[in-house]
């Protein structure tokens, strides 16, 4: 959250947001974000190259009502699932007014908000939000009402979201201003398109903007007392029966349509217990959170696609496109308590990295040598090397995982996969073993 000190309080939330100060700080947030240029074509780096010339400008056009947002460059990002996501490209100078209003009205709006609403927050995390739904679940209420809302950015409804703005900020300049931002439009293969509903997905300001929206969902679940955890529009709703789940269904999805305007994806939303539901990455199985299997898919096919067959990449490059990938992954994901989950990935990256070394070996006695070379007996290296066996079989072989042990592939090539085994959180493999 910025602070507030920084700047002049005694300006109006207008002002504020125009002011210098808050401009240039504005711009700091957008630089951080290494974001892609928008439809104007200019880069962060040639926007700062003329900072002061830019943001004066941006002042002034703002205060004297000249200014007017260009549409956003759409781009599509496609899911794991399949199909894509849709975002929207601002232009930097869009970009740095919108994270100017979200600096100004985050500190109004946030205190209002939801303690069960985790997503976009400041001081608030993924894995806050996971560990109170594990908390709800060991209390008892294990039946989960997954609630699936489909393309929510798209179809937020512009006239009841500057309702909402309104009854926390009075200053009708600043509804009008963001009333301008979501009708800006969007540019698809070079033709405007008009936008009569949504918000930009990708924005500095829509993510506010939706926690607003959905802030008026999560009061009226407080109100019906029912325990839940939302991230974004990932929401889940905890009972502790059936009957009471598929009531909740009914009941929250025909407000979400009928009062918010927005439409519950029937096919991915359902009621089911815990253990079959995924929340952030995340399965809760007996009251113990696990890295959900579609998670573990996932990463699976990461790996694949990481250490791919008869490519000219060296090894080295290979081991530091996986260690850029997993400490991020590992990082979020070793919240689970059973750290079979991670070995079961590491395992499978350095077979497939054992498996491009056999490969590269061209003749079999070349593979024969190079097992000698690395410590490997006489007998087993001719055993290993001179059997009908193929690159995949020959990379889980003694032999090999001998010569190419775990230690070599982290001190020789630098291999950053290790699992902290002494976390205190974790479970006995024995445990994981029974759920799988």
């Amino acid at each position: 959250m910025r602070k507030q000190t920084l700047f002049d309080l005694s300006l109006s939330l207008f002002d504020q947001i125009c002011s210098d100060d808050h401009l240039r700080e504005a711009f700091r947030d957008v630089k951080r974000n290494h974001g892609a240029p928008g439809v104007d074509g200019v880069s962060v780096e040639m926007f700062e190259s003329n900072l002061d010339k830019e943001l004066g400008l941006l002042q002034q056009e703002v205060k004297n009502w000249t200014y007017g947002p260009k549409p956003v460059r759409r781009v599509e990002i496609p899911k794991p699932d399949g199909g894509v996501r849709i975002l929207g490209v601002p232009t930097i100078r869009d970009r740095v007014l919108q994270a100017s209003i979200r600096g100004v009205l985050e500190p109004i709006l946030d205190p209002t908000f939801s303690a069960n609403s985790y997503g976009f927050r400041p001081g608030r995390s993924q894995r806050q939000a996971v560990e109170a739904a594990q908390a709800i679940v060991q209390s008892g209420k294990e039946y989960v009402v997954d609630i699936d809302l489909s393309k929510f950015f798209d179809r937020i409804h512009h006239d009841r979201l500057i309702f909402r703005l309104g009854t926390h900020v009075e200053d009708k300049r600043i509804l009008r201003l963001v009333g301008m931002i979501l009708r800006s439009g969007v540019m698809i293969n070079g033709l405007f398109e008009a936008t009569t509903e949504g918000a930009t997905q990708g924005s500095p300001l829509s993510p506010l903007l939706s926690n607003l929206v959905l802030d008026e969902l999560d009061k009226e679940i407080e109100e019906r007392g029912l325990e839940f955890c939302r991230f974004a529009d990932d929401c889940n709703i905890f009972v502790g029966s059936q009957k009471s789940a598929d009531r909740v269904m009914i009941t929250v999805s025909k407000f979400i349509e009928n009062r918010l305007k927005l439409v519950v994806n029937r096919e991915k939303s359902k009621v089911a217990k815990s253990s079959a539901i995924k929340f952030l990455g995340m399965t809760i199985v007996g009251g113990a959170l696990v890295i959900s299997a579609v998670s573990l898919q996932r990463a699976m096919a990461k790996v694949k696609e990481l250490t791919p067959r008869g490519t000219s990449c060296s090894i080295e490059t290979t081991v530091k496109e996986i260690n850029s990938w997993y400490v991020g992954w590992s990082n979020y994901y070793r919240m689970t308590e059973y750290p079979a989950q991670l070995k079961k990935i590491e395992a499978h990256v350095r077979r497939r990295l054992r498996s491009r070394i056999v490969s590269q070996q061209k003749r079999r006695r070349i593979l024969f040598n190079r097992l000698m070379e690395r410590g490997v007996s006489r007998q087993q290296a001719a055993k290993t090397a001179f059997s009908n066996s193929g690159r995949w079989v020959l990379s889980h072989k003694r032999a090999v995982e001998k010569a190419y042990s775990n230690e070599w592939f982290i001190k020789t090539l630098g291999l950053n996969i290790a699992s902290d085994k002494n976390l205190s959180h974790w479970r006995p493999v024995t445990e994981w073993i029974k759920l799988v």
